[in-house]
């Protein structure tokens, strides 16, 4: 194997916009998270014409968490009053850079923001407000927040736990999941029974989301460091497997012309 081949995976990681300063941002902690766990973190602003060149370039990717909401046109509902803005251009590149994702199965990890969009991009639905479609939830919105999530049995969550029937995560948000999209399936709720986290069923394709933060945590909490881990090692093996296909395709075609 090639020592290009044996490179650290570069990671695009989805900015958030500040309109008020017309300046594409995201966190440092993301960056330091991906950079801890192996992989190259590459920003990526939000041009939606640019996605799809970056989605064929990168090997894996983070939907991250965002101030604003996923427009609610996108699955099939009006607005919510504690909607208070969306970003259109973060929405377009999202869906953008999912759809090469998936093309090439190459790794997803969707962070608060990131997890409802990819739920959204596969024909789920969101609660717009929590508070007020579950009275007695737990408090999810404040920053300093923080709240057990129980990992559904035989999940990858569950796995990182091990022995743990619970972990301690942050939380920064309003709305969640509703109805799954399309091959999700859930593997840890928050008690008061808000989804906290989901995977794909898709074959030799990594796909997670996570409604927490665990950008802010990793360092702390095993699990958050673990689902980095996971991502950067599910690009590795991406790249390893097309490097092979290619390899395939190569000595092929020598063949058809030698024959």
């Amino acid at each position: 194997m090639s020592a290009e081949s044996e490179g650290k995976p570069l990671i695009g990681l989805v900015c958030g916009f500040d309109a008020q300063n017309d300046w594409y941002y995201l966190p440092a902690e993301y960056s330091q998270a991906i950079a801890a766990a192996g992989g190259v973190a590459v920003l990526i602003p939000l041009i939606p014409t640019m996605a799809p060149e970056l989605a064929s370039r990168l090997e894996g990717f983070v939907l991250s968490g965002c101030p604003v909401d996923v427009d609610p046109v996108r699955y099939g509902q009006g607005w919510h009053p504690e909607v208070k803005a969306i970003c259109s251009e973060r929405d377009e590149t999202d869906f953008a850079i999912l759809e090469g994702a998936f093309r090439e199965k190459k790794p997803v990890l969707g962070i608060c923001f990131g997890v409802q969009s990819l739920n959204v991009f596969l024909g789920g639905t969101l609660i717009q407000h929590i508070p007020e479609a579950l009275p007695s939830a737990l408090e999810h919105q404040d920053r300093q927040a923080r709240h057990a999530v129980l990992p559904e049995s035989g999940s990858r969550i569950s796995d990182w736990a091990g022995a743990a029937r619970e972990i301690v995560v942050n939380s920064s948000h309003h709305q969640s999941i509703q109805n799954l999209g399309r091959g999700l399936k859930v593997t840890a709720r928050s008690p008061d029974g808000v989804i906290e986290a989901v995977e794909g069923n898709f074959p030799e394709h990594f796909v997670l989301g996570v409604q927490w933060h665990p950008e802010r945590i990793w360092e702390q909490e095993k699990v958050s460091r673990r689902i980095f881990a996971e991502l950067i090692r599910a690009a590795l093996e991406c790249r390893h497997a097309a490097t092979e296909n290619g390899d395939r395709a190569l000595k092929s075609e020598i063949g058809n012309i030698t024959q």
